[in-house]
């Protein structure tokens, strides 16, 4: 496989994966900042659908951090690595600081990201969850359970590249997952692109703002 060029690349390859699959005025994009949103502004316009952003962070155990005991997303939606904590014998005491930690650091980049804008509403929708690439599937799980939990009636998992093994193990817990391309071995996400610089704030922000404004303009047509 050649690398893409670079996150908007990726992001027009996978909206022509996706586009017909998604019909409707209820699709969703919704990506994982900050690398997901260039990948995600890309297929949100293939899609002639809306974009917004959804937040997973880790829960690293105490002590610990590089060690994921969970992780929380937009909405306050937990999801647990039930191996993790049972080994560890990791208790509310361990577990509840670092949730309500992890959920302040959210609030604040949703607030600067969306600025007052209050988070989308997923109920009946048909979500479309976008980052970068998949390497263990951990964030994932996690962005789709939270988006079932929150009334989507419908979510599809999307990323430009990802192991077969990642994308096995959420479509067995019932998740929809499309990739572009599934490289063996697999080594890192951003092996996969030539370009991978960091997505800053500055970015995001411009990115979703821009969709908006074609958004707006497409309607008044």
């Amino acid at each position: 496989m050649v690398p893409f060029r670079d996150r908007f690349e990726a992001g027009r390859a996978l909206g022509r994966l996706l586009a017909g699959n998604h019909p409707g005025n209820r699709t969703l994009v919704l990506a994982l900042p900050s690398g997901g949103v260039p990948v995600a502004y890309e297929v949100a316009k293939a899609l002639e659908a809306p974009l917004d952003i959804f937040l997973v962070h880790k829960l690293g155990v105490p002590g610990h951090e590089e060690l994921a005991m969970g992780a929380i997303a937009s909405g306050g939606v937990r999801v647990l690595n039930d191996d993790v904590v049972g080994d560890l014998a990791l208790g509310p005491e361990d577990i509840e600081p670092v949730a309500v930690r992890e959920m302040a650091e959210i609030d604040r980049r949703e607030r600067a990201y969306r600025g007052n804008l209050p988070p989308p509403d997923l109920r009946g929708r048909d979500v479309i969850l976008v980052d970068d690439g998949l390497a263990t599937g951990s964030t994932m799980r996690a962005a789709a359970s939270a988006t079932r939990q929150q009334g989507a009636s419908r979510t599809t998992i999307a990323v430009p590249v990802g192991p077969e093994a990642a994308r096995n193990a959420l479509r067995r817990e019932g998740h929809d997952v499309v990739s572009v391309a599934t490289p063996e071995p697999f080594r890192a996400v951003g092996s996969w692109y030539r370009n991978f610089d960091q997505t800053t704030d500055n970015e995001v922000r411009a990115l979703l703002a821009e969709h908006a404004r074609h958004r707006a303009g497409s309607t008044t047509r």
